[in-house]
């Protein structure tokens, strides 16, 4: 790589988006240039860098996504839906990459983010860690060899901030589990029991979500049958995980020609 990466963060003062900063600045080959949030946000007019603990870059934080794109050769956003699609439009227009970890999209929502993706590289991820991408890999084999006498459960677990449930990566899991079942997944997922539900159908996945103290994030996909239980876990300690997973796809994305692709897509998985 000749050149460095030209990367710009939204929400750049949220959780996510300082170690974002924190995990750019540190990566060889990729340069923070702008960092954008909310108006009237209470950091705007710092330096992203101070903001994120990692000392002055001479880069302010202001409100102007679009100024904030225009001046780079990527967009790294975790923030919510409705300001991410203005974002990708703007993306769009400039022809700015967009390595994008926003959950909670509707299917609409979506099938916006694929129409502009026939304009721009957009890489769409509910999880960029890397290990929780494996564990997509390994439930649908898990899935796909232990057959349908197996019931299948999904335990999430987040921080009390968190604002949709259940996470991105939960519906992620249930949804690869209901396809390699060739189930349709808005009919068989069960978000909540409770009184006299009657015995289990056969066709259905039950998602859990668990929302308490500072959770970073843990998954749990259960196979259970008669005998035994087999169950696939990630856990995360930080959100140091995500942002590695996000340079990664900042990288990969860098040499992808227009499209719509997937953490997995990155790792050489899919």
């Amino acid at each position: 790589m000749s050149e460095e990466i030209k990367v710009s963060v939204a929400g750049a003062c949220g959780r996510m988006g300082r170690e974002l900063v924190r995990a750019i600045t540190q990566s060889q080959g990729l340069k923070l240039v702008s960092a954008f949030e909310q108006k009237e946000h209470p950091l705007l007019g710092r330096d992203a860098g101070e903001v994120a603990g990692v000392g002055k870059l001479g880069v302010e934080v202001i409100d102007s996504a679009e100024q904030a794109i225009s001046q780079a050769q990527v967009l790294v956003e975790f923030t919510y839906p409705e300001p991410t699609l203005e974002h990708l439009e703007i993306c769009a227009k400039k022809e700015t990459r967009a390595v994008v970890g926003t959950t909670g999209f509707t299917q609409e929502q979506k099938q916006k983010i694929e129409e502009l993706s026939k304009k721009i590289p957009i890489l769409l991820a509910p999880n960029m860690s890397v290990g929780v991408n494996l564990l997509f890999s390994l439930v649908e084999q898990a899935c796909r060899i232990l057959g349908e006498d197996y019931d299948l459960e999904i335990i999430e677990a987040h921080h009390r901030l968190k604002k949709d449930a259940p996470s991105g990566t939960a519906l992620r899991l249930g949804e690869i589990l209901a396809r390699t079942r060739g189930w349709d997944f808005d009919k068989v997922a069960c978000y909540h029991r409770q009184g006299m539900v009657g015995e289990r159908p056969k066709e259905q996945i039950g998602i859990q979500s668990i929302r308490a103290g500072d959770i970073v994030g843990e998954h749990t996909v259960i196979f259970s049958t008669i005998g035994e239980r087999i169950e696939l876990t990630h856990k995360a300690s930080s959100r140091q995980t995500f942002a590695r997973g996000a340079v990664r796809a900042v990288r990969w994305l860098w040499n992808q020609p227009p499209g719509l692709y997937s953490m997995q897509d990155c790792l050489g998985i899919k």
